[in-house]
């Protein structure tokens, strides 16, 4: 049934059949996404639907849809012959001749499961497994066991990193590389939103016509307050809401074979921190895992100023873990192909597991999910004199805060309340930091539209 929300788009009341593995979920699943009581899962999955069923949003706004469409609604009802959701003024959009997209409906499904999951799994009678390290990777590979995202063969995908807010040149670019990744048989996973994160999958997929290639996968890895704010794209056709930041990072690099970073903001320098704090602690130094940083020539002084950055607070240690390539695409394609190859054979020798890293050593300090309160962001040690990695953890707490306080509806409402957070350490660290945050605010790498306004204040 068509009609009209209350500011006049046009809106489809409708009801939807899973397929596959979602076609049966518990009554207490069900019951936990129904539930609209504080702490209950239905909000949160009234907010991830409303993100899929406006797939392609060039918004990074997570209120933007909810205003949009004040009144939608799903509900998930419990069946003989299984589940049937039900959608009350839902996004015309995500519809055609009244019945949904296919590749829409996927992504649909894919968050009632990863919402029902996670409200069992990863709940309250969970909070002792996820205490420890092995806790944590455990439910890690659970949820992506359960998402079908884990697949027994040879090594071929690359992680792609980059922001959501980045300019038609870089835009460009991604395409071209995701094509020559395409042609190498690489499959590619991404964030899942805009920007550095569709294009790489679009320039993929004519590489994978080219080759005649069937079975692709373009993965998107996303957790609940980022889904909000960056809508899958369309290319997507593997998505997995992980249940916060820390475990979205700690997917991508147990999955990954390999990464490239394409120029991006605060969230992209996170992720290159992550990893580096990972890649820096003595137990992972042999591990091979190719990263590198990519762009158009447009974009040198971009990978310039990050490695300065890099080098000036982590050392020299930690650059000698990336590649910088600029302006050629095939070299990217070649070099990653050939690091994957690299991956392959240690883990053949070690008798890895291909499709799941379990060789990479992750601390607990990376995994704990990290609240971005002022309180919080004041806290952070970030001083020299300590390891490289610890120090890259506390980094990567700050960048994360400063990603909440531009697209998380949570971190926009304190910052709203009381003020930027600060953000204190090092005088000439505090100096380089707020040089580079400069300059993603002036190269409008914080947001897609309309002006930005600083979450956060840098204090030397």
């Amino acid at each position: 049934m068509e009609g009209r929300s209350k500011s006049a788009l046009p809106v489809v009341s409708t009801h939807v059949y899973p397929k596959g593995g979602l076609a049966m979920l518990s009554r207490v699943e069900v019951a936990r996404l129904r539930d609209a009581s504080a702490g209950g899962m239905h909000e949160l999955l009234r907010r991830c639907a409303l993100a899929v069923l406006t797939s392609g949003s060039a918004s990074d706004d997570p209120r933007a849809a909810r205003d949009l469409y004040p009144d939608f609604d799903i509900q998930v009802g419990q069946y003989d012959r299984g589940i049937r959701i039900e959608l009350t003024n839902a996004p015309a959009m995500a519809f055609v001749d009244g019945a949904i997209i296919s590749g829409v409906a996927e992504l649909l499904f894919a968050v009632v499961r990863d919402l029902a999951y996670m409200s069992i799994e990863m709940g309250d009678g969970c909070v002792d497994d996820l205490g420890t390290s092995s806790g944590i990777t455990d439910a890690v590979f659970g949820q992506l066991r359960n998402a079908h995202i884990l697949k027994p063969a040879e090594p071929n995908l690359v992680v792609c990193w980059g922001g959501h807010s980045i300019s038609r040149e870089e835009y460009i670019y991604t395409k071209q590389v995701g094509y020559e990744l395409g042609l190498r048989g690489l499959d590619i996973c991404t964030g899942c939103g805009p920007g550095a994160m569709k294009g790489p999958m679009k320039g993929a997929t004519i590489a994978h016509a080219k080759q005649r290639r069937h079975d692709m996968r373009y993965i998107g890895v996303t957790e609940p307050g980022i889904i909000a704010a960056e809508s899958p794209n369309p290319i997507v056709n593997h998505l997995v809401i992980m249940p916060d930041i820390e475990k979205r990072l700690e997917a991508f690099v147990r999955i990954g074979h390999g990464i490239l970073v394409f120029p991006g903001g605060v969230g992209t320098a996170e992720e290159i921190l992550y990893l580096l704090g990972l890649l820096l602690r003595e137990e992972n130094a042999a591990l091979p895992f190719p990263l590198i940083l990519t762009g158009p020539a447009i974009a040198a002084p971009y990978f310039e100023q990050i490695d300065r950055f890099i080098r000036l607070t982590l050392g020299d240690e930690a650059a000698s873990r990336y590649e910088i390539i600029v302006g050629d695409p095939p070299k990217v394609a070649a070099r990653m192909a050939e690091g994957i190859r690299n991956v392959r054979e240690h883990r053949k020798t070690r008798r890895d597991s291909y499709f799941f890293n379990w060789a990479i050593e992750i601390p607990l300090e990376f995994q704990q999910p990290f609240v971005p309160t002022h309180q919080a962001m004041a806290a952070l040690d970030l001083h020299r004199g300590r390891p490289a990695s610890a120090l890259a953890a506390d980094l990567r707490r700050a960048f994360s805060g400063i990603v909440a306080g531009n697209v998380k509806e949570e971190a926009m409402a304190r910052i709203e309340e009381l003020g930027p957070f600060e953000i204190k350490g090092d005088p000439e660290m505090m100096q380089a930091l707020d040089a580079l945050l400069r300059a993603f605010v002036e190269q409008r790498r914080m947001k897609i539209s309309g002006d930005y306004q600083p979450c956060y204040r840098v204090v030397g």
